[in-house]
Parts: C-alpha cells; sequence; structure tokens
C-alpha cells in the first residue's frame, strides 16, 4: 500500500525541516565563528541559553503547525513567534536600553509575557490571537512611553520596528480568522 502526501502535508514537512535545520545551524554558528575570530567568546551558559531560545521558538511553531487551518495562521504565528525572539536575544545579547545589565530591560519581557498569557487565556484561536496581538503592540508602545518619560532611554525606532511585527501578526491572525479555518 502506498501513501501519498498532499501538498499541505509535503509543505508542513518542508517548513518543519527547514525550522529545525535552521536552528540548529544557528546554534552551530557561534562555535564555528569562535575558531576564526577571538571577538566571538562565548561560555557553555551562552550556548545554554541561545539553545533555548531556539527551542522554545522551535516548540512554537510546532504547537502552531498542530493548530493551524490556513497559511495565514501559520505566517501569523510566525511572525510573532520571531517577533518575540527578536525581542529576548537582543535584550539578552546588548539590551535594548543602555547594556544588557540595566534592570529597565526586564520591562521587555513583560511585553512577552502579554503575548504569551494572551494567547494561553484565548486557546490559540485566531480571532482572539487578533486581540492578543494588538495587546502586545499596546504593551509594547506603553513601554516605550514610560522608558521616554522616565528618562530611560529613546527607544522608538525599536518600539517602531517591534509593534509593526506584532501588528503585522494581528493581521494575518484576522485573516486567518475571516476565512475561519485558523
Amino acid at each position: 500500500m502506498t501513501v501519498t502526501l498532499d501538498g499541505n502535508e509535503l509543505r508542513g514537512r518542508l517548513f518543519r525541516r527547514l525550522v529545525w535545520g535552521g536552528a540548529a545551524f544557528l546554534l552551530l554558528l557561534p562555535a564555528v565563528a569562535m575558531l576564526f575570530t577571538e571577538e566571538m567568546n562565548w561560555t557553555a551558559a551562552d550556548f545554554i541559553v541561545w539553545g533555548v531560545m531556539l527551542l522554545v521558538a522551535c516548540v512554537s511553531y510546532e504547537i502552531a503547525a498542530r493548530i493551524a487551518r490556513s497559511n495565514a495562521y501559520m505566517a501569523a504565528a510566525g511572525v510573532a513567534v520571531a517577533g518575540g525572539f527578536l525581542m529576548t536575544w537582543v535584550n539578552l545579547a546588548v539590551g535594548i536600553i543602555g547594556n544588557e545589565n540595566n534592570p529597565a530591560n526586564e520591562m521587555f519581557f513583560w511585553v512577552i509575557a502579554v503575548a504569551i498569557i494572551g494567547a494561553l487565556l484565548v486557546l490559540f484561536r485566531a480571532r482572539g490571537m487578533v486581540w492578543v496581538m494588538s495587546a502586545t503592540a499596546l504593551a509594547q508602545l506603553a513601554v516605550c512611553l514610560y522608558a521616554w518619560f522616565a528618562g530611560l532611554g529613546w527607544i522608538f525606532v525599536f518600539t517602531g520596528v517591534m509593534c509593526t511585527l506584532w501588528i503585522a501578526s494581528a493581521r494575518l491572525f484576522h485573516h486567518a480568522a475571516k476565512t475561519r479555518r485558523g
């Protein structure tokens, strides 16, 4: 008996391999860079944190892949995961306000918490995720304004980039909800 795969299953398998393979590549990249330059000097703890971040992103993709009923939902989830990953990476690597040791940077983890807690509350349903991603963008803007008014820093460009990702994700979730397949 021959089992054939439809286009969605093949595309899903291809994307799954790309996601996990890309994560493996990104995990090895700093180790390879350390062979060629002394400026790259990661400790075991750096690799563990990087590996955990990549694992969380990949597992988030797997969850979305199992929930998704449309390409719009997958794209929305991908943008949201990429946004959370980017913010965490920048925050841990160099810091968003000042350097990575500035306690003000902890505010940005609350933005991600809004997204995670909201997603759990709406059970990852596309219609609810529209509101969650919109709330995440508002939380991002609130942190920016608080930092500015408190004299902690000027982070409008970073906030603009992140809000664009959160709103793009919300729009894609809206499209997925509208087609009633997300």
